[in-house]
């Protein structure tokens, strides 16, 4: 690994470090050594993906279009076209090769169930550019990589938005993120985590649809825009927080549920005809729009759920329990479907206060519109303020991953995230859109552990619990980010910065402070630890609304511990997520002790209880997590 460290690089950090120790600038304990990464394999190690060759967004010269137009189902086929059903998106503009395959996505044409390669789509010939791509169909294999290119390349548009950055795909997609939207005659769509690919199949529908497909005739789920937000949403996840893929206790792959589930209903508010047929049908009421809260409706309608598969809402009446409450012994996408029915409840609630003053000044201060259509002005006004704050609800709940911990994630946990992140972007929130997230969590027993109450103040996570100096050698001023903190280190200075993320982390005063533990330590009961090892260093971007751009680095460390528990055996991980602010120092630092025993009971329970489906045991008693969970998942769903 030493030979990636790229000594050119090296020496201009240890120079810098060097300068700042003689400047009396010092960290506690001391300066680091010249060379960041004299301690590397010895007090910590460095993620091999760091220094992966990883393939970056293809950014526009002066010449190119803004855009390339595509047209794409905004539902599915079964909706009809009066409803919004096709619509021309705007996806960010580079050069394709056939298939099609850009700088970050390949779509392949390959069904390997029939044994056939289809036509390839061409989105550069005359013909097609002029057209705005291929003709929405579900018998043309063409349209359907047009399908998946589209959605997928609009999803990583509004993460790359929200998080100020480039992104990359999780671990195990190496380079482009590959994908089949026919994948095969299966009833089923999915993340493939251990190849790093998205999988498309299709399947007969029953004889009896509740909708308008055909009895019999072929269901594309690479052709429903929730199931191809959904899936792609799982792979920019898997590049955020690796360890979530791990089913570690139950909220952590029902949380990987249910963000997918969320990018992909606020996603399709962004299509302004289905926004302002649905509100129109439902006089206003967000709630009960039909097709901006259901999700994957043919999938469902011709699998025999008469309805679409999920639903984003259980209700919203004041005053009335939802219809589910946290239980962690739900299926995955019951318990994802909890926080998912959270966190719209809470989008529906600042959207009733937005627009109450609109429906006052239309119905003359009564705010009870009368019989039949709304105005047509109103409608467009509604339709407006529901998609931007759709837009707005999307980027809170993108950004608070950078603030989730790196391992373990609970409900609770992901509520914190969302309430430091926005508040740490937005102290003044006006309209109380944090108050309103936690009151949706409430009411359905989404409680975080390890706070006092559920006042705003106490849900922030906080800097360490001692005074720590900044870390040297991570300054903005100091990191190399080749013109543009949102682009991509190279991979030399991302594996260098990941040294002096280590070096600090691991120093022995440092150690409990980012949840970490040397071996020996009594606390482990005779269990051992690995050393810790640094996941990433990302940049980010934000920009408030008062126009204020606000950057920090987003470091991750974690450790695992072989615990035994008579003669059975798992690995049990803890580490932090530390928020560095643009002159190195420690903002927040979100802690999962890998010493926390209560935390390891539950884990211990869960692997060896209720979770256990989702764990191989080896022949010598010892449980590693299956692989092909994602697929695992979704049959059936």
């Amino acid at each position: 690994m030493a030979e990636d460290s790229g000594p050119k690089a090296q020496e201009a950090v240890s120079a810098q470090v060097q300068s700042r120790g003689e400047s009396g600038s010092t960290i506690a304990g001391g300066p680091p050594p010249v060379d960041p990464c004299a301690k590397l394999d010895s007090a910590f190690i460095v993620d091999p993906w760091i220094a992966d060759v990883r393939p970056e967004p293809y950014e526009r010269s002066g010449d190119d279009p803004l855009y390339r137009p595509l047209r794409i189902f905004t539902v599915d086929p079964s909706v009809p076209k009066l409803e919004g059903a096709i619509a021309l998106v705007d996806v960010p503009y580079e050069p394709l090769e056939p298939g099609p395959e850009g700088r970050l996505l390949r779509v392949m044409n390959v069904d390997r169930d029939r044994r056939v390669r289809y036509r390839r789509a061409d989105l550069e010939t005359h013909s097609v550019l002029l057209s705005d791509g291929y003709e929405p169909s579900q018998s043309d294999p063409r349209f359907h990589q047009q399908m998946v290119y589209a959605v997928c390349s609009n999803v990583y548009a509004a993460f790359r938005k929200a998080l100020g950055r480039q992104l990359h795909w999780g671990p195990q997609v190496k380079g482009k993120l590959t994908i089949f939207p026919d994948v095969g005659n299966e009833q089923n769509a999915y993340y493939d985590e251990t190849n790093g690919e998205l999988r498309f199949g299709y399947f007969e529908a029953e004889q009896n649809p509740t909708d308008d497909t055909l009895p019999g005739g072929f269901v594309f789920t690479c052709l429903s825009h929730d199931i191809v937000a959904h899936e792609v949403t799982h792979a920019l996840l898997d590049g955020l927080r690796a360890h979530f893929t791990r089913p570690s206790g139950p909220d952590v792959l029902a949380f990987h549920e249910a963000f997918a589930d969320l990018i992909a209903v606020f996603q399709r508010f962004s299509y302004k005809d289905v926004v302002h047929r649905a509100l129109r049908t439902s006089r206003g009421e967000v709630g009960k729009a039909q097709f901006l809260t259901g999700l994957a409706f043919q999938f469902g309608n011709t699998t025999g759920r008469k309805s679409a598969l999920r639903s984003s809402v259980d209700t919203n009446t004041q005053g009335k329990l939802p219809k589910q409450r946290y239980d962690p012994l739900l299926e995955s996408h019951e318990l994802g479907a909890v926080l998912v029915a959270a966190i719209f409840e809470a989008f529906t609630t600042i959207y009733v206060r937005k627009t109450e003053r609109y429906f006052r000044l239309a119905t003359g201060g009564t705010g009870i519109p009368a019989p039949g259509e709304l105005p047509t002005d109103l409608q467009d006004l509604l339709a407006d303020k529901a998609a931007s704050l759709a837009s707005q609800f999307m980027t809170i709940c993108i950004r608070a991953i950078d603030y989730c911990p790196p391992v373990g994630i609970t409900f609770g946990d992901y509520l914190r995230a969302l309430i430091t992140a926005d508040r740490d972007l937005v102290p003044d929130d006006r309209w109380d859109y944090r108050g309103a997230l936690i009151e949706a969590f409430r009411r359905r027993n989404i409680y975080p552990r390890g706070v006092a109450n559920l006042s705003e103040d106490s849900l922030l996570w906080r800097p360490a619990r001692i005074q720590l100096q900044p870390v040297v050698g991570l300054s903005f001023g100091q990191l190399n980010f080749r013109g543009d903190p949102a682009a991509d280190m190279d991979r030399q200075a991302r594996r260098l910065h990941a040294c002096i993320v280590g070096e600090y982390f691991s120093r022995p005063e440092h150690l409990e402070e980012f949840g970490l533990v040397a071996n020996g330590d009594p606390r482990l009961n005779g269990d051992e630890v690995s050393l810790p090892c640094v996941h990433s260093v990302r940049s980010t971007r934000r920009i408030g609304p008062n126009g204020q751009v606000v950057f920090d680095l987003i470091a991750e460390v974690s450790q695992s511990r072989r615990v035994r528990h008579g003669s059975e055996s798992f690995n049990y991980h803890g580490g932090s997520t530390v928020i560095l602010g643009p002159q190195g120092e420690v903002r927040f630092v979100v802690l999962k002790s890998v010493v926390g025993n209560g935390r390891l009971e539950r884990r211990r329970e869960f692997v060896l209880g209720s979770g256990r489906a989702l764990w191989n045991e080896t022949e010598k008693n010892f449980y590693t997590a299956k692989s092909g969970l994602f697929r695992l998942l979704h049959s059936g769903h």
